[in-house]
């Protein structure tokens, strides 16, 4: 089957209410193609030109995020791949691919703040609490979605600030360090190697922490405060869950039922959802 039908067909097949999408009376089972486009981040024109064949060259950054908005698994999605006449990732690369059950999960656990992260701290998928948490991701251009460049690059503003308990520098040397254990496990990633490449040339300390003797630190629960625009200041419990078998990590934030700090991640999850954000991959 051609791009097109293929992109159809699987927009039709997927539940809105497991895209995190309200259902209500619909004409037609599935994802609008709005709907789509916007889970993508992509345009609803350049999605009808896709279905319709009018537009035939995606790149794969498209082709990648259609097939995680679609919850595709991954011989889908390489199929979504040859489809679109592109070479599906290799293995010995950082996947991005999100299974449908992990995108199900953040889908429904609308309560929780919820960004998955790739080995490399690539953001490539979170909940409408996320955005409203920490500032909209898609914002950014794809390729700054990424913890490492927000810590290290021109674009550490674009979000809201984020104090940890451990401290700035401990924070971000463990960030390094897990990139570190990603190269090693990588090597032949090309993405991976011009990221550490631009930051080493961009940041002082990034290559200052990269050459430094860093062990790498096992993730543990901390406390974390960020620093909101509309609520102030929340304090809250950061827990980095590891997904088995796709090398993601799902990064939450709760606070204590009954705390201020709860009331404010509720306020902000109202706020979130009138304003509209959805998140994207």
């Amino acid at each position: 089957m051609s791009f097109g039908p293929l992109l159809h067909a699987w927009r039709d097949r997927l539940d809105p209410a497991d895209a995190g999408l309200p259902t209500g009376r619909r004409r037609a089972p599935g994802l609008r193609r709005e709907e789509l486009a916007q889970l993508a981040g992509i345009s609803v024109d350049y999605v009808l030109r896709l279905e319709q064949g009018r537009a035939t060259s995606p790149s794969a950054q498209v082709v990648g995020a259609l097939a995680r908005a679609l919850q595709l698994s991954r011989a889908e999605r390489d199929e979504l791949f040859r489809a679109a006449g592109l070479l599906p990732p290799r293995d010995g690369t950082v996947g991005s691919h999100v299974p449908a059950g992990v995108q199900r999960l953040v889908a429904r656990l609308g309560d929780v703040p919820i960004g998955v992260f790739t080995a490399a701290w690539g953001l490539v998928s979170w909940n409408p609490h996320w955005s409203a948490l920490h500032g909209d991701p898609a914002q950014l251009p794809p390729a700054e979605r990424n913890l490492a460049r927000l810590l290290f690059g021109p674009y550490a503003a674009a979000l809201h600030p984020v104090r940890s308990e451990r401290g700035t520098d401990a924070f971000a040397a463990s960030i390094v360090a897990d990139l570190e254990d990603a190269a090693a496990r990588y090597p032949a990633d090309p993405h991976l190697a011009d990221l550490v490449r631009d930051l080493r040339a961009e940041s002082a300390e990034f290559a200052r922490l990269w050459t430094a003797p860093t062990p790498p630190q096992p993730h543990a629960s901390e406390r974390k405060t960020i620093t909101h625009p509309e609520v102030g200041e929340i304090t809250m419990d950061c827990d980095v869950l590891l997904v088995p078998g796709a090398d993601l990590r799902l990064v939450t934030y709760t606070a204590a039922a009954g705390s201020p700090d709860a009331g404010k991640l509720e306020l902000l999850r109202v706020i979130g959802g009138h304003t509209g954000t959805r998140r994207r991959g």
